[in-house]
């Protein structure tokens, strides 16, 4: 944990954050990331002990730990043998299994079959965002992803998990070809790199507190009581 430099505080006040009686709560993730499902997960848990959940206002900002991923994805067992070896996937995967069951997560690998590019999921998250329901948006694109297998960078499966989510398909297909959309979510990303977010997840705490990776909710605790403490009894 450590303070967070007050100028990667804008970026992070968005809709989400406004309500004055609310913990702001800034999450930098990627959907792709299973560290990033973990995480949050153990601080909704964290939350939940607390009786905080409805105390804080969070905000999700967009990461992609591979741009460069083509649009129509990759086979996810060749780039992950590629990038590690089949050996260390392997171990990779297990330790992920172990660490999603002590924190109440489900990885369905069979079913995860492909690395997908995730700049749409991030900009559906943002047009979600501005009616109050990125979180909502967010938690369906990790389900869809890590447990039901879905392929959540190609945009008609985007659009129908948009509609699931009550939101009207045709506006969420404006939105995912909306190019001022796709630049705010390339300059979140930028604007995370430059203030020095290298690896997620990744949160900011009431603005200046940031803690970095899946933490679990005995850290959260002590977080918690730091960011309580001044001045938000």
């Amino acid at each position: 944990m450590r303070r967070w430099p007050a100028m990667a505080v804008q970026s992070a006040r968005s809709k989400e954050t406004t309500m004055q009686d609310k913990l702001p709560l800034a999450i930098v993730s990627d959907i792709a990331c299973p560290w990033c499902f973990i995480g949050k997960t153990r601080l909704e848990t964290a939350l939940a002990n607390h009786n905080l959940t409805e105390r804080v206002a969070i905000t999700w900002l967009p990461y992609e730990l591979n741009p460069e991923m083509p649009a129509e994805g990759m086979d996810r067992t060749a780039y992950l043998d590629a990038k590690f070896g089949p050996g260390k996937r392997r171990e990779i995967e297990l330790r992920l299994s172990e660490a999603a069951l002590e924190s109440g997560v489900t990885f369905n690998w069979a079913k995860v079959t492909k690395s997908v590019n995730t700049r749409m999921a991030h900009m559906l998250v943002a047009a979600a965002a501005t009616v109050q329901r990125g979180s909502e948006m967010t938690a369906a694109l990790f389900k869809a992803y890590w447990q039901d297998g879905r392929d959540i960078g190609d945009i008609e499966t985007l659009v129908a998990i948009a509609g699931e989510q009550g939101f009207d398909e045709q506006a969420a297909r404006d939105e995912l070809s909306n190019d001022e959309l796709r630049e705010t979510v390339i300059g979140l990303e930028a604007h995370a790199q430059k203030v020095g977010v290298t690896g997620v997840p990744f949160f900011i705490v009431d603005g200046k507190l940031a803690v970095s990776g899946a933490q679990p909710p005995d850290v959260w605790t002590q977080v918690f009581a730091q960011a309580l403490t001044g001045g938000r009894e």
